[in-house]
């Protein structure tokens, strides 16, 4: 143990590079970015999303039972309280929708415990927002959302492990507006711990990755079949699944977080030469740390180019995973053309460094053309606000 807290120590410090690519970095940005913390709460949510709650034009925090208004995020006010399960909530996700088509932004959320896909409803005033089931869809690990049709509108996407992955499609009214209601599609069975989305074989079409392969998109997402492509185990994999690009070669690849053990990584595809089936080489991004169960793709310094931000999920299974006591941190890694260095944001024993919950997010928070990052979890909810490289 003592080994492995040097080279956390020597890895937070310095930064590290693995990974490899034949291409040359077209520059090495070596400026750090600085982050300025600012404490908002120490409720225990494991999830944050950032929308105008109030119509004022201006970015408000939204987290487990409480909202947070822009600009200072001092004033709280009450949504409702999310059933709690021992240590956790039952609220795994803020996906902002307007989903009644009132132009009242609501969310959309679900949990594990409880197994229920649901809709909460920005009253637009100081009342309780009213819950409205979605589905029982089984054990939710976390619930993402993208636009699987192209529409402008995004379609929701439950991870469940144990149960199918379905496809959650809100329905509009003639006038392009959101209904309330939602149809689903069915497109594979159990699949376990991870889910991600992008385009994989490059046919202009975003498919879907769980951590035993890819589900390639049809013309027609929900209705026609989704064939299954069998060529990878990701284990018990992030949510999401990041599909990038990751060395310029046209193709894109995988970044995948281990959620309950140590290793975070990336898997550089190979298309087959003389079949449809393509090869994955893996690479170690950070071996080091545990728990890695979220993580987001965003241009932090205003380069053009995204960085991956991500960090370790304070008390996943209530400090029963690998790497459970160890300190906690959140990280952006930059890839430099061919590898990845790592960043330090935070990090430190509990109380000092801060970890991810299930669903962060990064937002411009304060319109200074800079993207924030907005972190809750078991160790409270936190802004992070980007001053800049320096």
């Amino acid at each position: 143990m003592q080994n492995k807290l040097l080279i956390l120590f020597f890895f937070a410090l310095v930064g590290h590079a693995t990974g490899q690519s034949e291409k040359k970095p077209k520059a090495v940005q070596t400026r750090s970015i600085h982050f300025e913390k600012k404490k908002i709460a120490s409720e225990s949510y494991e999830t944050v999303g950032v929308f105008d709650v109030n119509s004022d034009k201006v970015p408000d925090i939204v987290s487990g039972g409480f909202w947070y208004e822009g600009p200072a995020y001092s004033t709280r006010h009450a949504i409702g309280a999310a059933k709690r399960y021992g240590e956790y909530y039952d609220d795994f996700s803020t996906i902002p929708l307007d989903v009644n088509g009132d132009g009242r932004t609501d969310f959309v959320t679900g949990g594990w415990f409880g197994g229920q896909l649901v809709w909460k409803q920005n009253p637009g005033d100081e009342t309780e927002w009213q819950e409205h089931l979605i589905a029982e869809v089984g054990n939710i690990e976390s619930t993402r959302s993208w636009d699987l049709d192209g529409d402008g509108i995004v379609e929701i996407v439950p991870n469940t492990p144990n149960d199918s992955l379905r496809i959650y499609r809100l329905l509009l009214d003639n006038k392009e507006k959101g209904t309330g209601k939602f149809a689903h599609t069915s497109i594979f069975g159990k699949h376990g711990h991870g889910i991600g989305f992008g385009d994989i074989n490059g046919d202009g079409r975003d498919d879907l990755v769980i951590p035993t392969g890819w589900l390639e998109a049809p013309f027609k997402p929900f209705e026609d079949s989704w064939r299954f492509h069998p060529e990878f185990e990701l284990g018990t994999a992030s949510v999401p699944v990041l599909v990038v690009d990751v060395n310029l070669d046209g193709h894109n690849d995988l970044i995948v977080g281990m959620g309950h053990d140590y290793g975070l990584h990336w898997y550089e595809q190979h298309p087959g030469e003389k079949s449809s089936e393509k090869k994955w080489q893996k690479h170690a991004i950070d071996p080091f740390n545990s728990q890695y169960h979220t993580m987001e793709w965003k241009d932090l310094d205003g380069d053009g180019t995204p960085e991956l931000i991500t960090g370790k999920r304070y008390r996943a299974h209530n400090g029963k995973d690998s790497g459970g006591s160890d300190d906690l941190g959140l990280y952006y890694f930059r890839w430099n053309g061919e590898n990845f260095s790592k960043q330090v944001i935070d990090y430190g024993a509990y109380g000092e460094g801060k970890g991810t919950g299930v669903y962060f997010s990064v937002a411009d928070l304060n319109n200074d053309g800079k993207k924030d990052i907005i972190v809750a979890g078991k160790d409270g909810l936190t802004i992070y606000y980007n001053r800049g490289a320096k």
